[in-house]
């Protein structure tokens, strides 16, 4: 099985570095990623009925993807949960879920079973807090959903707001606590979008999801859609159900 696209990105609710709002850009630039999975962070207005800043409809034209449907949302008008959105080609959704980050702010995560490319994964997107001890807990919260699992390979990925590495990390839980969570030897600055040095979104491959190849994507469109870049890699799954277990 040739291996899988997958992204986090941070739209910044669709304003660029330029300060406007233009949604049809951030779709081209997630059109650019040719991913097959992608996890979005700040779809949502933050304040008000929170509204969703993308044309679903546009989206599927466009890139091809599809939003995970959630049924306990923020919001009628919200895409997703916490401005967490989950897009999809071609896999088939066996549950999906929308959970509550611990901590001081309103933080929140997806969690969903999937099938593609005839492959079991769970996918876990989220969004986590500014502050370090908020991070400590959510990475706590995170690390039991992945050991929570069915034992099929798990995708951990998002805007993690943690810039440092060893010991200070706040992400600490999800690498130390679990030894079905690979460690990442890489990094991959995404912040500020016109000239990354911190690390603050991430994608982690969790038992027997191996993720390589990761970048960011760095593209003219890009740096000025967002004050993130996206980062993508390529997801490798066991090849049979045996496999995972």
């Amino acid at each position: 099985m040739s291996d899988l696209i997958v992204s986090s990105y941070n739209i910044h609710k669709a304003v660029g570095t330029d300060m406007r709002r233009d949604p049809e850009r951030t779709v081209r630039v997630i059109g650019e990623l040719g991913a097959d999975i992608v996890a979005l962070q700040e779809v949502d207005r933050r304040f008000g009925d929170r509204r969703g800043v993308l044309d679903p409809d546009i989206l599927r034209a466009t890139t091809g993807l599809s939003p995970v449907m959630l049924t306990d949302r923020l919001g009628e008008r919200a895409h997703g949960w916490h401005g967490n959105l989950l897009l999809l080609r071609g896999a088939e959704v066996e549950a999906a879920r929308a959970v509550t980050l611990p901590g001081l702010e309103p933080r929140g995560a997806i969690v969903a079973d999937i099938r593609i490319a005839g492959q079991p994964l769970r996918v876990i997107a989220a969004h986590l807090g500014l502050l370090h001890q908020s991070r400590l807990l959510q990475a706590r919260f995170l690390s039991r959903e992945i050991e929570g699992g069915d034992g099929r390979p798990t995708m951990v990925m998002g805007d993690f707001n943690e810039w440092r590495l060893g010991a200070g990390c706040s992400l600490m839980p999800l690498r130390r606590e679990l030894r079905a969570v690979k460690r990442s030897a890489r990094t991959i600055a995404s912040f500020p979008a016109q000239m990354p040095v911190l690390p603050l979104d991430r994608i982690i491959g969790c038992r027997k999801a191996e993720i390589g190849d990761l970048r960011a994507h760095d593209s003219a469109l890009a740096r000025k859609a967002s004050d993130h870049l996206p980062i993508r890699a390529a997801l490798r799954l066991p090849q049979t159900q045996s496999a995972v277990m």
